[in-house]
């Protein structure tokens, strides 16, 4: 991580996590398409749905951020026990976060649904997808737990290969569930959540599989399972900001839903069917920004503070290049992208109109996805949230909510390129506060 060139070093960690998030883009449309085949209202109760599924795996992720981060500084100063201990006070933490996210899910959702909507098919569909695909929490900590162990030493292949696995037997099961197959009944929606549940589990049973047989630079031992105060201080004064940082869209998504709503819900199914299908940028661009986390950290605690410099604008320019060719599909093929999801003429229309609007700010989102990314590889997590803030909370909802009042729901769209400009500009100053000389 200190000695090999910048360039094959990043691609070694970075294209098996694009290889995997693209897998994982591919999972959330097919699963969109597969459930969009039973109605409309299934695919809007899925867009409900989708912030407290994105808050679950925020907490998971953003934690598991901390962890790895804690890691790959202790491997980069060269004492072991110390990412030992992190490692397994990760893991033993993620474990009892699982279990509480599971009962506080199940339990919320049918007041959650009805802020939303009273139709009562969309929450019927709502109610019960929640009602399964929430009992698999503890499997998406315990996973996500492990992926950013193997992460923070290198092992990305693995990580590749577990998140690949999980996110193909969920597009095989997905046509099965749902619709049934010889002695396999049809259960719906119901179907689908359990399908994703599966999968997850696949992802784990993968990781601890290949913990077991094959060593990797760190360990999980029972003894470190003793609670450290300084030790789950560190992992989280690093993993709430990460928390917060991937738990505000769930935020922003909830107040556009509630802003559009007003107008109409096929506003709310386009917004809900965007933000699966940038998922095919946002996903490889995470995916490099992922490779970039430990290498980042473990320069930056080993000294080497130019080689940070250089990883920071070499994924600055990769993250650009994905953005540049999701502008370019967007505006080409608006409507046939939605059209994958949608059969009803005017969300097809509206949902066109959307992606036009919208894609104007991808390329210079590239700037605050990098610079969130970077710091908080570098343990500047407080620095991290202050972007997200300012990119899914304090200008994007004002903004909104102003321009709708003048627009109409066209004026929610064009609050998002606003909100990456300012974003950008913003991003670029805290970096530099928070990381001089890196």
């Amino acid at each position: 991580m200190k000695d090999r060139p910048v360039f094959p070093l990043l691609m070694s960690m970075a294209l098996p996590m694009v290889i995997s998030m693209l897998v994982n883009a591919l999972y959330n449309i097919v699963d969109t398409y597969f459930v969009s085949l039973l109605s409309d209202g299934a695919v809007t109760a899925l867009s409900l749905v989708f912030p407290v599924q994105n808050l679950v795996n925020a907490l998971g992720i953003g934690f598991g951020v901390g962890v790895n981060a804690v890691i790959a500084i202790h491997l980069g100063e060269q004492r072991q026990d110390k990412a030992d201990a992190a490692a397994s006070q990760g893991m033993f933490l993620a474990f009892i976060q699982g279990l509480a996210v599971t009962f506080i899910c199940i339990l919320i959702m049918p007041g959650f649904l009805g802020l939303y909507t009273d139709n009562p098919v969309i929450l019927d569909y709502g109610i019960r997808y929640s009602r399964y695909v929430f009992a698999f929490c503890t499997m998406v900590s315990l996973s996500i737990g492990f992926e950013k162990v193997f992460q923070a030493v290198g092992r990305m292949k693995t990580t590749m290969i577990s998140l690949t696995a999980g996110c193909l037997a969920n597009i095989v099961l997905d046509p099965l569930l749902i619709f049934g197959l010889g002695p396999i009944p049809a259960m719906g929606i119901e179907g689908a959540a359990i399908a994703t549940g599966i999968g997850q589990t696949l992802s784990f049973v993968i990781y601890v599989a290949v913990y077991r047989r094959r060593p990797i630079g760190v360990r999980v031992y029972w003894r470190y399972f003793r609670l450290e105060k300084g030790m789950v201080l560190r992992l989280y004064s690093i993993g709430v900001p990460a928390v917060l940082n991937l738990a505000l869209p769930s935020l922003l998504t909830s107040a556009l839903n509630a802003i559009l709503a007003a107008f109409s819900e096929t506003y709310v199914l386009v917004l809900g069917l965007y933000y699966k299908l940038q998922t095919f940028l946002y996903m490889p661009a995470n995916g490099i920004v992922q490779g970039m986390r430990p290498l980042v950290g473990y320069n930056y605690g080993a000294g080497e503070y130019s080689r940070v410099r250089r990883l920071f604008v070499l994924v600055l320019g990769l993250s650009a290049g994905i953005m540049a060719a999701g502008t370019a599909l967007f505006l080409a093929f608006p409507g046939e992208l939605i059209g994958i999801f949608a059969e009803d003429a005017a969300a097809v229309e509206a949902g066109a109109k959307a992606l036009r609007i919208i894609s104007a700010g991808f390329i210079i989102s590239a700037v605050s996805v990098t610079a969130s990314g970077a710091l908080e590889g570098l343990g500047k997590g407080g620095a991290s949230l202050v972007i997200s803030l300012c990119r899914n909370v304090i200008v994007i909802i004002p903004a909104a909510f102003l321009l709708s009042r003048l627009f109409g729901a066209d004026g929610v769209w064009q609050a998002f390129w606003i909100t990456e400009l300012v974003s950008a500009l913003v991003s670029l100053l805290v970096y530099r506060r928070a990381a001089p000389g890196c």
